[in-house]
């Protein structure tokens, strides 16, 4: 009666908590297993989802950003901000020149040091090539159409910040590999990106509508990449797809289910 409550109990375990992943060492000391199972499961990359209203804040901020280019009231207003933040040109940086590429950069480093994003090496790579090339169309056509000039010279190409926009994008680039298991690192990102944003103010080289819509362009082209993605490549990976071995056992003292997870 004794072995068959027990045999009962491992059954019912086993149906229970098959899709579940505790991880425990147990001792392998007079153990019946009862039959072993392999499952995969596919979890959802939630990198490649589309929400509206990710796409609804920088739109509407990219919007209104425009306004500044040639509306009278709001120029007077920017050249204002303009003054409390530029130094007009006396101390520059040219650290912004450089910042700009570090989110992205940190990305393979990060996977070079055994710390891992959601994506391969290749799946990672077109998505950055992807996300680069939106955000440099996007980019360099605003600066044909609005002609802004820029604070410190008669250049025309003020609107949107370039510098701006690819730190940004790497910014979400990183954040999107990393968002699920280390956000902290995205974060950084983030704050890198705002930094270099600031300094473009500070050097006199952008307005800080130039910024922002800068900023916009960066998230939205990374957003657009990942979302486009897996529509053109049907084989994407992400590190979350993970296979599941496990077996239900029983001894003398205890029952429990023992599961292996392979990554």
């Amino acid at each position: 009666m004794k072995k068959h409550y027990f045999i009962n109990a491992g059954i019912i375990i086993y149906l229970f908590v098959g899709n579940i992943v505790p991880i425990s060492a147990q001792e392998t000391v007079e153990v019946d297993s009862l039959n072993n199972f392999t499952s995969t499961k596919s979890v959802s990359c939630k990198s490649h989802n589309f929400k509206f209203k990710e796409f609804l804040i920088p739109t509407t901020l990219f919007g209104l950003s425009a306004l500044y280019v040639n509306t009278p009231c709001l120029i007077t207003q920017k050249e204002k901000i303009q003054e409390c933040i530029s130094t007009d040109g006396k101390r520059k940086t040219y650290i912004d020149d450089y910042l700009q590429y570090s989110p992205m950069i940190a990305v393979y480093g990060l996977n070079a040091l055994g710390v891992n994003g959601k994506h391969c090496f290749k799946d990672r790579t077109i998505l950055l090539a992807m996300s680069y090339a939106t955000m440099g169309i996007a980019v360099n056509s605003m600066k044909r159409i609005f002609k802004e000039k820029r604070p410190d010279s008669n250049a025309r190409n003020s609107f949107p910040s370039g510098h701006t926009a690819t730190v940004f994008m790497g910014a979400e680039f990183l954040y999107k590999e990393y968002s699920e298991t280390k956000p902290y690192i995205g974060y950084i990102g983030y704050s890198v990106a705002v930094a270099t944003g600031y300094l473009r103010i500070y050097n006199n080289r952008h307005y800080f509508n130039d910024v922002i819509a800068g900023a916009c362009i960066g998230i939205m082209s990374t957003k657009f990449a990942y979302w486009l993605y897996p529509k053109i490549f049907k084989n994407v990976k992400c590190s979350q797809n993970a296979t599941i071995i496990g077996a239900p056992y029983y001894t003398s003292q205890e029952i429990g289910l023992s599961v292996n997870v392979q990554f």
